[in-house]
């Protein structure tokens, strides 16, 4: 596990870990990620249906690599790593969004839009949390 050294009110060094909640959103990032890339190829995913065009699931695919690499970033806990995973996954809720205002991901059921708008809503979550969780990144 990578460590980073702080140093207590004796001057002792004293060894830091990532912290849980970043090793959870990371986690749970690259989980999502993976989960995204499958769902591009499969087209189904807990009865939520995508397009089967081309464009789609290579789309998809992308979009669920940019995810796992975010998660993979973050617990480098590396300043740099953390702002290029924060873009990452702005451009994960980009691509969602022009999925959606293309047509290739498909909004005809309220299970595919309440799917996409609250996958969508996570990502910017982890974004936000990676961004309140700056100072924990060195």
């Amino acid at each position: 596990m990578d460590e980073q050294r702080v140093v207590n009110k004796s001057m002792q060094p004293v060894k830091q870990g990532r912290p849980l909640g970043i090793v959870i959103a990371a986690v749970f990032t690259i989980l999502a990620g993976l989960a995204e890339v499958v769902t591009g190829f499969t087209h189904n995913f807990f009865g939520i249906t995508t397009s089967s065009i081309t464009l789609f699931t290579y789309s998809s695919a992308v979009i669920g690599v940019c995810y796992v690499a975010a998660g993979l970033l973050i617990l480098t806990m590396k300043k740099w790593a953390a702002a290029l995973a924060m873009a990452l996954l702005g451009a994960d809720i980009v691509g969602r969004v022009v999925l959606v205002l293309t047509g290739l991901y498909p909004t005809d059921s309220l299970k595919n839009t309440l799917s996409i708008i609250a996958g969508t809503i996570i990502v910017a979550i982890v974004a936000l949390y990676i961004g309140w969780k700056w100072k924990s990144f060195r």
